[in-house]
């Protein structure tokens, strides 16, 4: 009996030393959570498009559809929650902590993609002393222009067309970009437009361009126009 009770003695601490060892589950916001973390997804599904009214921090079914949008447009498992990858391409990290399905912490400023990184650069170099709203805008514009039959349809397409980016043929789109225009190039990848559907934007201050000048202007953010 003493070797049999030391023997499961020894069983139970090699099973708490291994349940202590196991990596945390991953937060995963769902229908049912509430709290600030689930406000913050709200906001950025708002500001996305994806999610009308307010963030009430109530995830129901109105936000689940809206993340299962999200989640057919950027390619992922459409279930409807908030987890470790839905989070990623969102921007945001989960903390892991407890509450009511997890916390959200500060946006990220990961590269996800290629193409997220790219389009990173041109931010950088045509708009880093912009407004973080300007500089979403220049994403923006990209992207319509990806979406627009008139450009080439992918991103490296738009941004290399032949004289379409001045830092292109300066080099500086080479450099490499800061946070702040990582986290404005998902914004944009997201859904988010600050210009409207704009296809051009310009500095009138620094551009010697006559022809962009025809263009109709429908914003201007910081020292840029935006034009159709």
């Amino acid at each position: 009996m003493g070797a049999r009770r030391g023997a499961a003695l020894a069983l139970a601490a090699l099973m708490l030393i291994a349940l202590l060892a196991a990596p945390a589950l991953a937060a995963v916001l769902e229908v049912g959570s509430s709290g600030s973390d689930v406000t913050a997804v709200q906001k950025r599904l708002i500001q996305w498009g994806y999610l009308t009214g307010s963030a009430d921090g109530k995830y129901g079914a109105k936000t689940r559809d809206a993340v299962k949008a999200f989640q057919r447009k950027n390619g992922l498992t459409a279930d409807g929650r908030v987890g470790p990858a839905t989070a990623a391409a969102m921007g945001v990290s989960l903390s892991g902590s407890g509450g009511s399905g997890g916390s959200v912490a500060a946006a990220s400023s990961s590269i996800i993609s290629a193409d997220h990184r790219l389009l990173s650069k041109l931010v950088y170099a045509e708009a880093r002393g912009e407004s973080y709203k300007g500089q979403v805008a220049v994403a923006a514009v990209v992207l319509n222009r990806v979406a627009s039959a008139s450009f080439p349809n992918t991103i490296s397409g738009v941004i290399y067309q032949s004289g379409a980016f001045s830092c292109v043929s300066n080099g500086s789109i080479n450099n490499t970009p800061d946070s702040t225009a990582i986290r404005a190039a998902l914004d944009a990848l997201n859904g988010w437009d600050p210009t409207g559907g704009c296809l051009y934007y310009y500095n009138p201050k620094a551009t010697r361009d006559k022809w962009i000048r025809t263009r109709t202007i429908k914003t201007v953010i910081g020292n840029h126009s935006f034009a159709v």
